[in-house]
This record gives C-alpha cells, sequence and structure tokens, in this order.
C-alpha cells in the first residue's frame, strides 16, 4: 500500500542514503518521456524539502531540455539489496549552469569535477513510498570509473566543445540552454 507524505523524514533519508543508484524522470509537454538512472555519488538532501542533484556530462541532455519547458521531475529510489522498497519524489527544479550564480555553492557539495554539467535544485512536494516486493535483489558490484576518466582526459575547452556540439537539443530537438545566449553572440 502506497503512503504518502509531505516531506522527506528522517527513515526517507535514511533509505535515500543507502541507494547507489537513482532515476530521474522528466517530460516536455510533447515529445519523448525520459527516465534516466543516475548514480556516482551525485545527490544531496539539503532539506526536507530540498533535493539537489549534480548531472555531469553525458550523451544525452534531456532533462535540462524538459526542465525548460516543463518545470516537474521525479526522482525514484528503488531497494535492491536490502529493503524492499520503492521511493519516488514529485516536485518541480531549476536547473542551474556553471555560469549562474548559485552553480558554485550547491556544486561545492560535492568532488570537484570540470564535468559538472548542470545542478538541479529540487523543491519536493510530496513523497510517495510503495512495498517494492516486486523488485528484484542486486548485488553492489563497484563504481564504473568510464565516465569520470573521460572527463579527466578532456580539458575545460574540449569540454564546452562537446556541449556546444552535443547537448545543446534533446532527442526531440528541444534547446538545453547548455551553451547561453551571450556564448553564441
Amino acid at each position: 500500500m502506497a503512503k504518502q507524505f509531505e516531506r522527506i523524514e528522517g527513515d526517507h533519508l535514511q533509505f535515500i542514503e543507502a541507494q547507489r543508484m537513482f532515476f530521474c524522470g522528466t517530460a516536455a509537454a510533447e515529445g519523448r518521456v525520459n527516465i534516466s538512472p543516475k548514480g556516482m555519488d551525485s545527490l544531496r538532501v539539503l532539506e526536507p524539502n530540498r533535493i539537489i542533484w549534480r548531472n555531469l556530462t553525458g550523451s544525452g541532455n534531456e532533462t535540462a531540455g524538459h526542465l525548460a519547458q516543463v518545470n516537474r521531475m521525479t526522482l525514484m529510489w528503488c531497494g535492491f539489496e536490502k529493503r524492499p522498497m520503492i521511493m519516488r519524489v514529485y516536485g518541480s527544479a531549476r536547473t542551474l549552469h556553471p555560469r549562474d550564480a548559485d552553480f558554485a555553492t550547491l556544486d561545492a557539495h560535492f568532488e570537484a569535477s570540470h564535468g559538472a554539467r548542470q545542478i538541479y535544485d529540487m523543491t519536493v512536494e510530496i513523497l510517495q513510498t510503495s512495498c517494492g516486493y516486486a523488485v528484484p535483489f542486486f548485488d553492489y558490484a563497484g563504481e564504473r570509473d568510464v565516465l569520470a576518466k573521460w572527463t579527466e582526459d578532456k580539458s575545460v575547452d574540449e569540454i564546452a566543445t562537446y556541449w556546444d556540439t552535443r547537448n545543446r537539443t534533446t532527442i526531440d530537438g528541444l534547446p538545453t540552454h547548455i551553451i547561453s545566449e551571450a556564448d553564441n553572440a
């Protein structure tokens, strides 16, 4: 039976902190729905109704494009190892790019990476838990280091070029605003 809460409570925080992966879901008014798995110690609960997560440079940039159109986000965690639970937080989020004033302050919550592409600052409107009894067990085998090594091998300028050539639009052609209009002038 699903239960709803107005905020992240102590037990919820413990569950979030024990998970090594979460999923992010977003969608614009039209087009594809995006659901992405996330890991790499990229999420922090700052307050009972506030979560930030840092998005590193990758092949797609759907979340930024969707949030520019429709400001809603769902995050989900599944208890794959011990505790059978599914937890979702629903809310709205603002996108911060490295050029934005608050970016550096929020980015300081994470280990330094010049591949940090966005930080999503989410206001949690509702949290829902459900049993997770049908979620299978999976054993954690460790973090992948491929993205971190890819980033380490790139200069800041090479990362910016990647953003410009590969991350400017979603797969549906929506702008992600990874490059500011001032950069295009």
